[in-house]
Formats: C-alpha cells, structure tokens, sequence
C-alpha cells in the first residue's frame, strides 16, 4: 500500500528523553523523601502522560491528590529546565527523516507529553525538518490510547487515517494507532519489548528508523 503520511511518537520513538523525566522526577522524590527510581523503572513509568507518571513514581500509600499535584507541578518546573541536558534524537532518525522529506510524505507528531513541552523539544531537536501538525497533550482533548488527536491530525492534513503509518514504542501508542484506523508500527529502540508490542497489536516491529522504508516501498 502507498502511504501518505506518518504519525510519530515522541518520546522514546523520535527522542530518547527518559533520562532528563526519570532525573527530574527523582529530584522531586528526594525533595518529598521518598525513594529515587532507576531508568529500567522509568521506561516503564511513561507514555500515558506527566500526572500518570507522578503516580507510578510515588509510594502507593502517598498517591493522594494533596502530595500528587504538587509533586506534578514540582516535576514540570524542574523538566522545563532540564529538558535538553541528556535528551537525544535517537540513531536513525535524523536520516529518515531526511528520506521522509525528500519522499514528500507528510509527517506529524502525537505526544502524551505536555503540549508546551512537545514544542519545545520539537524546536531543540528536531527543527531541521518540516512536521505538518505537533500536538502534545492539550487541555480538554483526551489523552492518547483515545484516537481523537490522531484523528484530528488526519483532519487537518486532508489524508483518510487509513493512509497513515503510525510509528511508536508502546502499547498506548499501538492502540491510539488501532483506535484511529492508521497501521501500528512498533519502534524496538524505545521503552517497551517485543512481547509488548505484538501482543498491542503491532502489525510490524521494526529495529531501527530506516526499516520502516520498506512499507512504503
């Protein structure tokens, strides 16, 4: 099939960001006194968004709004500094995306990640390519697996989903991709395992950046 676009993920699919979240989020903990995480447990923490990652990182028995919302916004003062310190694009992907562009496919990203951080580390890392539509998460849109932004972004491209790959690294991605009716390609080099990704309904588990080419070849 001849696609027309592709759908990214950010973190974890076009930048490995974990360890300037799983730092940040550690400083907050320290702060409270309670225990730091290492990055393993973080790769398991995000993807569904900053409020469901202070969650996961807090003792179970502190998971109360009243120590929840300020450790949130403890969290994005601290990222909002910190962002750029370790953060990287991932090997690959400046290249695909060169091949991407030159190939005239449309290209845009769906991020979990607070919207104003989406574009920041858009403009940091990324601004060397032209991405059609960025959303992060927005007030009053629902956070992904829901298809709305998908959806939205095939809206204002003027390209039926159905003509979309949709390349990300976990299973919320995978089922965003299911939702909106695009083709779920699971990107190996992120923050889930095979075994994840397949059993969320990857139609193709791809190695590295470039291998996605064969579907549109």
């Amino acid at each position: 099939m001849s696609y027309k676009a592709v759908l990214f993920d950010l973190d974890g699919t076009l930048l490995n960001t974990l360890e300037d979240i799983g730092d940040a989020v550690n400083r907050v903990l320290e702060l409270q006194g309670f225990p730091a995480h290492n990055m393993d447990t973080y790769s398991r923490f995000v993807g569904d968004g900053a409020i469901n990652l202070i969650i996961r990182a807090l003792p179970e028995d502190k998971r109360i709004d009243t120590i929840i919302h300020p450790c949130l916004d403890a969290f994005l003062e601290d990222y909002g500094r910190n962002w750029n310190v370790k953060t990287r694009p991932y090997d690959g992907i400046p290249e695909l995306l060169d091949t991407l562009t030159v190939r005239g496919l449309k290209m845009a990203v769906l991020s979990n990640k607070p919207h104003e951080y989406t574009k920041q580390c858009m403009k940091g890392f990324l601004s060397d390519w032209n991405f059609d539509v960025v959303f992060g998460q927005r007030d009053n849109v629902p956070r992904k697996p829901d298809p709305s932004g998908a959806l939205e972004i095939a809206e204002q491209l003027n390209i039926a989903p159905s003509d979309f790959l949709y390349l990300g690294d976990t299973e919320t991605d995978l089922q965003t991709s299911i939702a909106a009716g695009m083709f779920p390609v699971g990107a190996l080099w992120g923050f889930r395992s095979a075994k994840e990704l397949r059993e969320n309904g990857a139609k193709v588990l791809i190695r590295r950046p470039l291998e996605i080419l064969n579907l549109l070849d």
